[in-house]
């Protein structure tokens, strides 16, 4: 990486037009992507611009550079923050050392002192790259990666093929500690076709690894190992409902990854089970989230109770490959690769060289398969709502054509059903997180994260779909629709402004106007002379 950015913050903007004209920022390695005056704008701006270093004020209104410090680090750990103050407080110094800031630095700053710190902060990044990406250090983990015997485990588990009485005895042998009390299985895809000029494919695997285990090991006592070329990590939680809270950690990691190192990664994210011997469900599951980056793009993560919450279990089948690779087809693809799955799958069950009995066997198996696709979707076709035994007898009687034309026409039916189902389902939870906005954005603590823990879902799944209906991000739609109503009770009744600010959800009434201006342009109070005068 041959520049970073930078991010400056303060309520004085002299000193960050100071601070951007005087020292030498491309010589020095960096760039300035953009400022902020006050915290809450530039925790924002670090949403979106995922900056390397953060350099703030520590006094400023709204949000002050501590507490700013304080979200950085819990949410953005790799990001390098410096602090500068006209207050040379113990306080404040120990605050800092506890946030792991990179600089305390005192003004007035000179740029001889400023050029100082960023000169050693870039020797710092450089080291910490350089060791995320050394060839040498990625092909020594590895090599030495998980010990033989835990990753043969862990990947026979995944496969369905631990026994119950045999359980306690692995752990035991092995010393594996899979406490829970619930369980997770992650499976991590990484692109091999966008991969950095400057490093190996699977090296670069090797790397998004060691980043999974250090990034998200430790807090979710995650069991990493490589499987059938993706990283799994087997997770444990406290609680069922911090399945929410794993998937935003997933898609930040996901954005980590690629800002470090240049991988493009997704995370499928399985159905949570507590049961150890359930993780084979939750690894088929995680694949199959996987597979719906066609449908929400990569780098990103994608949990499946999520995405498709219905779809519970794959077909059993003695034609499974071919019979899960249909129903994959109809869930995810269009009409070509749909009749393309059904002459594999009728190709799989080789007319011609079986029984008649076997032939019915067949037929019936994938009658009940269809049935139960469209249970567990809660779809109703009316050709599936026959008499099970009339339909049975009337596909059992069909020759070669006709059967797959039937099998073409129910397949093609499934997935227009489920495509419109799917859309339903997402205006359906727009309109709901809509309706709980326009009902609580009086309450000032009203955020994407009691939102979404209000819905059940996550911050990165929510967020993804009510952009994509709505075309605003959440705050975004928070911030219009408050606006609009502080508009029109300025228009509309004689309230003070910051009366009005307390009942669209600011307390703050400085906070409050300076928003209405970035919206409307003009001051509330001025917005309401300028009506009422043009009124006259």
């Amino acid at each position: 990486m041959d520049t970073y950015t930078v991010l400056l913050v303060d309520d004085e903007e002299d000193v960050i037009q100071v601070i951007m004209k005087k020292i030498n920022w491309e010589g020095l390695g960096f760039s300035v992507i953009g400022y902020a005056n006050n915290g809450v704008k530039a925790l924002e701006m670090v949403e979106e611009f995922q900056p390397d270093v953060v350099m703030t004020d520590i006094n400023m209104p709204y949000m002050d550079g501590m507490e700013l410090a304080g979200h950085i680090k819990a949410d953005y750990p790799g990001t390098k923050i410096l602090l500068f103050t006209g207050f040379d407080e113990f306080e404040y110094a120990k605050e800092a050392v506890h946030l792991e800031v990179e600089e305390y630095i005192l003004k007035p700053v000179n740029s001889i002192e400023l050029t100082n710190v960023f000169t050693q902060l870039k020797i710092k990044l450089d080291q910490e790259i350089s060791e995320k990406r050394n060839a040498e250090i990625l092909k020594k983990y590895y090599l030495e990666s998980l010990p033989l015997l835990q990753a043969n485990f862990y990947t026979t588990l995944i496969e369905g093929h631990i026994h119950e009485e045999e359980l306690e005895k692995y752990l035991s042998d092995y010393q594996i500690s899979l406490s829970g009390p619930f369980f997770c299985c992650l499976v991590i895809h990484t692109s091999s076709s966008q991969v950095p000029e400057d490093i190996n494919p699977l090296l670069l695997s090797a790397s998004v690894e060691k980043q999974a285990k250090e990034y998200l090991g430790e807090k979710w006592r995650a069991k990493c190992f490589s499987y059938l070329g993706k990283t799994v990590l087997l997770a444990q939680l406290e609680k069922e409902n911090e399945i929410s809270e794993l998937t935003d950690e997933c898609d930040r990691f996901c954005r980590y990854v690629h800002r470090i190192i240049g991988a493009n990664v997704t995370v499928g994210i399985g159905q949570v089970c507590n049961h150890i011997l359930d993780l084979s469900k939750s690894y088929s599951s995680a694949r199959d989230a996987i597979s719906y980056r066609v449908l929400y793009g990569t780098s990103r993560a994608i949990n499946i109770q999520e995405v498709a919450p219905s779809e519970k279990n794959n077909p059993g089948s003695s034609h499974e490959t071919e019979l899960s690779h249909l129903f994959k087809m109809i869930r995810l693809k269009e009409e070509p690769e749909i009749i393309e799955a059904v002459h594999a799958y009728l190709h799989s069950i080789s007319f011609k060289e079986k029984s008649l009995q076997q032939h019915h066997l067949d037929v019936m198996e994938l009658l009940s398969e269809f049935c139960r696709f469209a249970a567990n979707n809660d779809i109703v076709l009316d050709e599936l709502s026959k008499d099970m035994g009339e339909l049975y007898g009337k596909i059992s009687d069909m020759e070669q054509d006709m059967l797959e034309q039937w099998i073409v026409n129910i397949s093609v039916a499934l997935h227009e059903k489920l495509l419109s189902e799917r859309n339903t389902s997402r205006k359906s939870f727009v309109e709901k997180a809509k309706d709980y906005v326009h009902n609580n954005y009086v309450n000032e603590e009203l955020s994407l994260d009691s939102i979404c823990e209000a819905l059940g879902v996550s911050n990165s799944y929510f967020s993804t779909v009510f952009k994509k209906e709505t075309g605003k991000s959440f705050i975004g739609y928070l911030t219009d629709y408050r606006m609009d109503r502080a508009s029109r009770l300025l228009l509309e009744t004689n309230e003070k402004s910051y009366i009005i600010g307390k009942k669209v959800g600011y307390t703050d009434p400085n906070y409050f106007s300076y928003v209405f201006k970035r919206r409307f342009g003009v001051s509330p109070s001025k917005y309401r002379t300028e009506y009422k005068e043009s009124e006259k």
